[in-house]
């Protein structure tokens, strides 16, 4: 049913490559994904991308890291003392875990010196970036009954509820 617009049940094809902060590339086998445009939310390059097209259109889209795990913000990369921390749980490339005051503090070890740790505070997948070769398979008119679906899914999304 003609172009991709609000409250259209979209069917892509897609392949995505994503692109690590060390510099190393993963690619993900093709997989197909239904959603409902402008209701389901996706990263702001792919429904930019999307608007308008119409079945059997095909694209390549770049999304940057901000538009999914976010950046990598080198400032919080620091160093800490060891004291108080559980020796047991330093290691070189491990993310390291621990309540302190209530507090769930978390973080990936980069280098263990005899006093200090140099921790790692992004978010594991932060500075992450991703390009998708996608197919537009099919588009429709969404159902009220999909739409008020979706609308309530989204809603405990962004709770973090589901």
């Amino acid at each position: 049913m003609g172009r991709i617009a609000k409250d259209r049940m979209v069917e892509l094809k897609f392949r995505m490559r994503t692109y690590l902060p060390d510099g190393s590339t993963k690619e993900r086998p093709e997989e197909t994904l239904a959603f409902i445009f402008g209701v389901e939310r996706q990263p702001l390059a792919l429904e930019k991308a999307l608007e308008g097209a119409k079945a059997g259109d095909r694209m390549d889209v770049h999304i940057p890291p901000s538009q999914i795990y976010g950046e990598h913000d080198p400032a919080l990369l620091r160093e800490i003392p060891r004291e108080g921390l559980i020796t047991q749980r330093i290691k070189k490339g491990r993310f390291y875990r621990q309540m302190k005051k209530g507090t769930l503090i978390s973080f990936k070890i980069l280098e263990v010196g005899p006093d200090t740790v140099l921790a790692d505070f992004n978010k594991p997948m932060a500075g992450i970036s991703a390009s998708v070769e996608l197919e537009v398979l099919s588009i429709r008119k969404a159902h009220r009954e999909e739409i008020a679906a979706a609308v309530e899914s989204q809603n405990k999304r962004s709770i973090g509820c589901g």
